[in-house]
């Protein structure tokens, strides 16, 4: 869906952000939504300096920048041709753990930490972890292709986590030590949220700092409704879409996920 309105603002030149770049963003998201697969050719600089009000050296940054990462590329004198394919979008149908195991199987995981820690006050009270408890934290960094596409940050009750080491996450998914260590999980409640890559987060995922992010945080409880792994994902919007799929006898805002407004 593309929202469209009358007359598009101009872009400002927000602090941190050059306009060129802010330019080459646009596009670049739409790229990827395919706004351009019907012609496959973007609009002209000319075009793109009316609507945005900016100057053409800016365009040229812009789409110079777009060029050099392969999404397009620019004949001269016959305008800017979008060089990647998007793919389709397929509809999803998997549970929980099939869809943990799927992820598992069509990526490559690099353990970046295993250890005992002090959770952070608020995964600590969410896990229901006792004062100076403390808890197994696994950060892992799975790639498709060797491109980055998802970081995990997940917290384990240290006495559910004891199978959980760097060796045994380098041949087996988190869930799956978990199951064999005899969980059975039960009920799931996810937040999806969005947040700024900070210089830690730019460079596991491969992005600039300050480019935007999805963030999905699990908090998973067994069959009696224990908590049992708290787990913050982190993905690129440009690599990576979250799907989900509903009965439609069993759609209500719990299920399909409730709007909260922060004030």
């Amino acid at each position: 869906m593309s929202i469209k309105v009358r007359n598009t603002p101009q872009v400002r030149r927000a602090a941190g952000t050059s306009l060129h770049r802010q330019i080459f963003n646009v596009l670049r998201d739409e790229i990827a939504r395919g706004v351009y697969a019907g012609t496959g050719v973007l609009p002209t600089e000319e075009a793109i300096c009316e609507r945005y009000g900016v100057s053409r050296i800016t365009v040229r940054r812009a789409l110079t920048d777009l060029a050099s990462q392969g999404l397009v590329e620019r004949r001269h004198g016959l305008g800017t041709f979008v060089k990647m394919q998007v793919s389709g979008r397929q509809a999803p149908s998997l549970s929980l753990v099939e869809s943990l195991r799927k992820a598992a199987q069509e990526t490559q995981v690099k353990v970046i930490e295993v250890s005992q820690a002090e959770a952070p006050p608020d995964i600590a009270a969410q896990l229901l972890l006792a004062a100076d408890e403390r808890a197994v934290h696994a950060l892992r960094l799975r790639c498709a292709d060797r491109l980055p596409v998802m970081l995990t940050d997940a917290w384990i009750p240290a006495a559910m986590g004891t199978g959980v080491s760097a060796a045994s996450l380098k041949k087996h998914a988190l869930y799956e030590l978990l199951m064999n260590q005899g969980v059975t999980f039960g009920s799931v409640v996810q937040e999806i949220t969005a947040q700024l890559a900070d210089p830690v987060l730019a460079k596991l995922l491969g992005v600039e700092v300050g480019a935007p992010l999805l963030k999905l945080v699990r908090l998973m409880h067994d069959q009696a409704n224990v908590p049992v792994l708290h787990i913050s994902i982190y993905l690129s919007p440009e690599r990576s879409r979250i799907l989900m799929d509903f009965q439609g006898e069993s759609v209500n805002t719990l299920v399909t996920g409730r709007i909260v407004h922060d004030r």
